[in-house]
C-alpha cells in the first residue's frame, strides 16, 4: 500500500510538473505575445511620429516660402508705385528746365521769377535724386537702346558713328529700371 501511495504521489509529481511547465510554455508564449504586440505598437507609433514630422515640415517650408514671395511681391509693388509716381512727375520737370532753359538768357542775374524757377526746379532734382532717381546720360555717350530712344539721325564727321549728338528730352532710370529713355540724335 505503501508502494500505491508512493506511486499515486510521484504521479501527482509528474502531472505537477508537466502542468507546470505546460503553465510555464504558456507565459512564455502570452509573454511574446505581449511584447510582439508592444513592439508592434511602438513601430506604429514611430511611424506616425514620422508622418507627422514630415507634414511640419512641409507645412514649415510652406509657410516660409509664403512669407518671402510675400515680401518680395510687397517691395516690387512699392517699387512699381514709386517708378508711376515719379513717371507721372517728369513732365513737370521737364517744363521747369524748359522755362530756366528759356529764360537765362533774356534775363537779368536779379530776376526773382528766374531765380523761384530754378529753386524749384533744384528742390525737384534734389528730392528726385534723394529717392535714388537718376539721369540716363546721353550726350557724348555710345547709343544704347536699353537706355536711349533714338528719334533722329544725322551723318557728321565730327562725331563718332552711334554716339549720341544731341539730347531732346532726358531719361530717367529708379534702380537700375528705366522709367524714361532719353530722346536723342544719332550721329553716323
Amino acid at each position: 500500500m505503501e508502494e500505491k501511495n508512493l506511486n499515486e504521489e510521484a504521479l501527482q509529481e509528474e502531472n505537477i510538473t508537466e502542468e507546470t511547465a505546460q503553465d510555464d510554455v504558456q507565459t512564455e508564449t502570452a509573454d511574446c505575445e505581449v511584447i510582439d504586440e508592444t513592439e508592434q505598437k511602438i513601430a506604429e507609433l514611430e511611424q506616425k511620429a514620422a508622418d507627422y514630422l514630415d507634414k511640419y515640415q512641409r507645412c514649415f517650408a510652406e509657410f516660409d516660402n509664403f512669407r518671402k514671395r510675400t515680401a518680395k511681391e510687397k517691395a516690387s509693388m512699392y517699387d512699381d508705385g514709386v517708378r508711376d509716381t515719379i513717371e507721372k512727375l517728369l513732365p513737370v520737370v521737364d517744363n521747369l528746365e524748359r522755362a530756366v532753359a528759356v529764360q537765362e538768357g533774356k534775363s537779368d542775374a536779379d530776376d526773382a521769377f528766374l531765380k523761384g524757377v530754378q529753386m524749384t526746379l533744384k528742390q525737384f532734382q534734389e528730392i528726385l535724386h534723394g529717392m535714388g532717381v537718376e539721369e540716363i546720360k546721353a550726350l557724348g555717350e555710345k547709343f544704347d537702346p536699353n537706355f536711349h530712344a533714338a528719334v533722329a539721325h544725322e551723318d557728321d564727321e565730327n562725331y563718332g558713328e552711334n554716339e549720341i549728338m544731341m539730347e531732346m528730352l532726358k531719361g530717367y532710370k529708379y534702380k537700375d529700371k528705366v522709367i524714361r529713355h532719353s530722346m536723342v540724335k544719332v550721329a553716323n
